[in-house]
């Protein structure tokens, strides 16, 4: 965690990776290469590195700059369009997960919708962009590090702001399942009685070739539509997001 790039992660998170190192044929020196590894595969695989470092670019630089809301960007009031449907026009988002997404929130006032943003983030840097930026434009919004691991404090966090609430996990799924098998059945379960609605996304494509993937999760699609009831499904720039709730 010396290194900059991972020095502001949670440590449950960087505990779990080291655990899936952390066996009698690996040396020290290797135990740590592989988690570093792992980690910037999961944190940081999706993002320059300048994001980390720079404050005063426009909105649209750091979207852009962050592969994961880039392949959005176009899609954006569509997609917030089809979230938000036949909802309040006050509600409070819960952004898990988050990225850098919380930069988006302008998009919001758009289709005329006064929303509390609440992003949580791993990535430390990540947490304190997004709130230099609400405050910089006194937006009713904040973001909080913590680990999506820790599921206590994700309810209580998710308990402590007004309903109605909608749950986002853009690309969150993939990253939750390679740390630790099921946990997003784990995770929807006990969060889905907090909140009228959840939104949950994943790539179709993948990042730089743009290839249409052959895998298609059917795994958590079966398990969606097992255990809630699915508002929408559709897909948009190379990003599939279903709308359901309990």
């Amino acid at each position: 965690m010396q290194k900059k790039e991972f020095s502001q992660l949670p440590l449950k998170d960087v505990e779990m990776a080291f655990e899936k190192f952390d066996k009698p044929r690996n040396a020290d020196y290797q135990k740590i290469k592989l988690t570093r590894q792992f980690l910037r595969k999961i944190f940081s695989g999706f993002s320059s590195r300048k994001v980390l470092h720079k404050r005063d670019e426009s909105v649209e630089w750091f979207l852009m700059k962050h592969k994961s809301t880039k392949e959005r960007y176009p899609y954006y009031e569509e997609v917030y369009s089809r979230c938000f449907k036949d909802f309040p026009e006050n509600f409070t988002v819960f952004d898990l997960g988050a990225g850098i997404n919380g930069l988006s929130y302008e998009i919001f006032s758009k289709l005329d919708k006064k929303i509390s943003y609440v992003g949580v983030e791993a990535v430390g840097q990540f947490v304190e962009l997004m709130n230099f930026y609400f405050e910089k434009n006194k937006i009713k919004g904040k973001a909080i590090h913590e680990s999506l691991f820790n599921i206590d404090k994700i309810k209580e966090i998710i308990k402590k702001q007004d309903k109605p609430r909608i749950i986002f996990l853009f690309k969150v799924i993939d990253s939750l399942e390679v740390v630790k098998r099921d946990y997003s059945k784990e995770l929807l379960n006990e969060i889905a009685p907090l909140c009228e609605r959840i939104v949950l996304s994943f790539a179709t494509r993948s990042l730089g070739a743009r290839k249409k993937f052959s895998v298609q999760r059917g795994w958590i699609l079966k398990f969606i539509n097992e255990n809630f009831k699915v508002l929408d499904d559709f897909e948009l720039g190379g990003e599939r997001y279903i709308i359901f709730q309990k």
